[in-house]
């Protein structure tokens, strides 16, 4: 299974968005540490969801990060995060 499907199935799983898009940046990171040419190692991901409510910027990112815990040890190398709670700015 690709690691766009799986970060996208483990985020809906776990934090329910109402917002959820998934980048992959991978081709602007050619010849960067961590990058491969077949990709999938870069990526940023937007995340609307009621669960951020209440919770600062490192806590949603850990949430995150916990969530996809498996994906960061495998391939993706660097995950850039845009975390809000519906009703935020940007959300």
């Amino acid at each position: 299974m690709e690691y766009a499907t799986r970060i996208r199935e483990k985020l809906t799983a776990g934090l329910a968005p109402e917002r959820l898009e998934i980048a992959d940046e991978s081709a602007r990171h050619a010849g960067h540490a961590g990058a491969d040419a077949a990709g999938e190692t870069h990526f940023h991901v937007t995340v609307v969801s009621a669960t951020f409510a209440g919770k600062s910027r490192v806590e949603r990112q850990r949430l995150v990060y916990a969530l996809l815990a498996d994906e960061l040890r495998e391939r993706v190398h660097a995950l850039g995060l845009t975390t809000h709670a519906p009703g935020e700015a940007g959300a």
